[in-house]
C-alpha cells in the first residue's frame, strides 16, 4: 500500500525566485531605467512638449506626470527592498515590513479622458511602460507576500508621503 506523503507539498512560487535570485537583475535595471528615462524626458523633451498643449491638455500632462512620478518612485522603493533582501542587506522579515509601506496601486488618467488624445507620444508610451511595470511588480508583490493590497485606512495613514519615501529609501540603502 501506499501512504499518503506526511509531508505538505510546498508550492514553488516563480515569482520568489526571480526576486531573489540573480534573475532579478534585468527586472530591476529595468525598473530604474525606466525611473531615469522619465526623469529625463519630464525635465527635457517633456517640458518643452507641454508648453505647446492646450490649457485641457497641459492640466491633464502635469496630473499625470505627478501620478506618472509616484508610481515609478514606489516601483522603485519596492525593487530596492528587494535588493536589498537579494544582497543579505535585509531579512526578507524586514523587506515584508518595510514594504508596507509601497503603494503599488497608482492608478493613471484613462485614454477616454479630455485631452488626452493631444499628450505627447513618448510620454505615453512612459505612462504606459510604468503601468505595465507596476502590474508585474504588484503581482509579484502579491505572490510573495500574499493578500492583495488594500486601501489603508486614513487614521492609519502616515501623514506625510514623501517623508515616508525618504525614510525607505534610506532603510533600503541602509543610510538609517
Amino acid at each position: 500500500m501506499n501512504e499518503p506523503s506526511k509531508g505538505i507539498a510546498k508550492t514553488i512560487k516563480l515569482a520568489e525566485r526571480r526576486v531573489f535570485s540573480q534573475s532579478f537583475k534585468p527586472l530591476y535595471q529595468e525598473g530604474m531605467g525606466l525611473v531615469e528615462q522619465a526623469a529625463e524626458y519630464l525635465d527635457g523633451k517633456g517640458r518643452a512638449e507641454a508648453k505647446k498643449l492646450s490649457r485641457l491638455a497641459a492640466t491633464l500632462y502635469a496630473a499625470e506626470s505627478m501620478r506618472l512620478t509616484t508610481r515609478l518612485m514606489q516601483v522603485a522603493s519596492w525593487l530596492l527592498l528587494q535588493r536589498a533582501a537579494n544582497s543579505g542587506e535585509m531579512t526578507r522579515d524586514q523587506v515584508a515590513s518595510e514594504k508596507s509601506k509601497v503603494r503599488l496601486d497608482t492608478a493613471s488618467a484613462h485614454d477616454e479622458a479630455v485631452g488626452w488624445n493631444e499628450l505627447p507620444k513618448d510620454f505615453l508610451d512612459l505612462v504606459t511602460r510604468s503601468l505595465r511595470l507596476q502590474a508585474l511588480v504588484r503581482r509579484m508583490d502579491e505572490e510573495i507576500y500574499g493578500g492583495a493590497f488594500t486601501e489603508t485606512p486614513s487614521a492609519v495613514r502616515r501623514v506625510n508621503p514623501v517623508s515616508d519615501q525618504i525614510t525607505l529609501l534610506n532603510t533600503a540603502f541602509a543610510r538609517g
